[in-house]
């Protein structure tokens, strides 16, 4: 096992780039979110999903905690065939004081629609929208949808005033969008300024002022929040939670998470081209003690895709190593002493589980005879390269709800012939059949049998190994109000108050 490229942990805070200091005037607060900004806040990249967590933009359809569809810019909803009539909520303003009406909502979609990578949440179903009077919009679908209004619940697809639109360039978020929190600097993936928005349809935000700071390292997070720079920060690591818990001025929340880390597979290449060298790694590993042990019981073991956190993921327990059996797929597949399988695992130390996970299935390997070579790097460079298919392995953190809280989501992008995420780059005419019938099955019960199939069908084909199922973690320090979101769906921020 080679460490090429270790983890190097930045203990300088940001203080400097930031302005220092947590905000205390005017009922200010400052926070540490560990995911900057991919493309600028570009709405055709994920960005829009990361407007909505911070409040400043929202889609049509809100979600409530269980990821059910309720009421956001639209008050109601109808099917018809293949079209969704959406009414818009009435008396409603953009932050620069432009109404919202369907004009505005038919431009914002539009522009997202025509994009050349359009948001996965609406990519691939024909959607087209239209004004039907001022304030309400069809939605039509190649063929009826029974999704639609979860999908337009999607940051991915948040409206911002027609003004955003109209430069021709990237449309941005400073001023333009709807949401308890207005968007007034933007300073590139360091962070961002936020301020109330008074003139909020709905419950106002609970701070005047949110100084918004990407801080990629973990243990620079803590940091922040143990020096009182940050009052609020989110992803923290494992190690720090002892002694988070102990501190009384410290209120640390650990919580479930539809998400899933996953050893992906490049099934494009040798040697994983091969079912019996995947089968053979996912033999190798002991899931259990990846959880329970490396990672002391702040994750669960994961046996197939889906977790616990939905009624219909896998509770029973992985099987344990098997090291005999992983040699003995290996021999079958032309590996073994005299000719060692070599191959090199990625990851990047954002979440900051994942640097830990890597080492110890390095090492889970090397006892099958498997030599790996750990590299630790910036997702953002290496996410081009495992889509292209120039990889060997992927330690990667996945929320099996991306995009909207529908599991099709995932299975299409991720696993489908023509997914936009396949990473694994697995294609299976059979697993496409049965992901396409979620288009036409609206029954919730039918909808998760067939999650569990294609959970099981991705376990038959050994299309990478499911880890563990992470909780997530976070801390206020002079700041209250946090509301964990086991989807990562919701607005996070506009709850967030000072301390007294």
């Amino acid at each position: 096992m080679r460490l090429l490229a270790p983890l190097v942990v930045v203990l300088a805070l940001l203080v400097s780039a930031c302005g220092g200091g947590a905000p205390s005037s005017g009922g200010g607060i400052a926070v540490a979110l560990q995911f900057p900004p991919r493309a600028g806040y570009a709405f055709d990249a994920d960005d829009g999903a990361l407007l909505t967590k911070l409040g400043v933009a929202e889609p049509l359809v809100a979600l409530d905690r269980q990821g059910d569809p309720v009421p956001g810019l639209a008050t109601s909803w109808t099917q018809e065939g293949s079209s969704w009539r959406f009414v818009l909520r009435e008396g409603v303003t953009f932050h620069d004081g432009a109404p919202v009406d369907a004009n505005a909502v038919v431009t914002a979609l539009t522009y997202v629609l025509g994009r050349p990578a359009p948001p996965r949440a609406i990519k691939g179903i024909g959607l087209q929208v239209a004004a039907e009077g001022p304030m309400t919009v069809r939605a039509t679908t190649t063929a009826p949808d029974p999704v639609l209004p979860l999908r337009l619940s999607s940051g991915t697809t948040s409206i911002l005033s027609p003004a955003a639109y109209a430069t021709g360039q990237q449309p941005s978020p400073i001023g333009t969008a709807t949401g308890p929190l207005r968007m007034t600097e933007i300073r590139g993936t360091e962070g961002a300024t936020l301020e109330r928005n008074d003139g909020y349809w709905g419950p106002k935000a609970a701070s005047a002022r949110v100084d918004v700071r990407y801080v990629t390292d973990p243990q620079t997070r803590e940091l922040a929040l143990r020096s009182g720079d940050v009052g609020f920060a989110e992803g923290l690591p494992e190690t720090s939670k002892a002694g988070l818990q102990a501190d009384p001025s410290v209120t640390f929340t650990e919580f479930p998470s539809a998400r899933t880390i996953l050893l992906q597979l490049n099934q494009s290449a040798p040697p994983f081209a091969d079912v019996r060298v995947r089968k053979a790694v996912t033999t190798a590993l002991d899931r259990n003690v990846l959880a329970n042990q490396v990672l002391g019981g702040s994750a669960l073991p994961a046996s197939d895709l889906f977790g616990p956190a939905v009624p219909y993921g896998a509770t029973q327990a992985p099987p344990a190593a098997d090291v005999p059996g992983a040699q003995a797929l290996l021999a079958q597949a032309g590996f073994g002493p005299a000719n060692p399988l070599r191959v090199r695992l990625w990851t990047f130390p954002n979440r900051p589980e994942l640097p830990v996970l890597a080492q110890a299935i390095a090492s889970q390997l090397q006892a099958a005879g498997v030599d790996t070579e750990i590299t630790v790097g910036q997702y953002d460079a290496q996410e081009p390269e495992v889509l292209a298919g120039r990889y060997d392995m992927f330690l990667n953190s996945r929320s099996y709800l991306s995009d909207y809280p529908d599991a099709a989501s995932t299975l299409s992008s991720d696993y489908t012939c023509g997914g936009s995420y396949a990473i694994d780059r697995y294609c299976s005419p059979a697993f496409d059949a049965l992901v396409a019938q979620l288009g036409i099955v609206t029954d919730p019960a039918a909808r998760a049998q067939l999650y569990r199939q294609a959970a099981g069908m991705l376990t038959t084909d050994a299309v990478g190994v499911p880890i563990v199922h992470p909780r997530n973690t976070a801390a206020e320090k002079g700041v209250t109000g946090f509301v964990p979101d086991p989807l990562d769906l919701r607005p996070v921020l506009p709850v967030l108050a000072p301390a007294g």
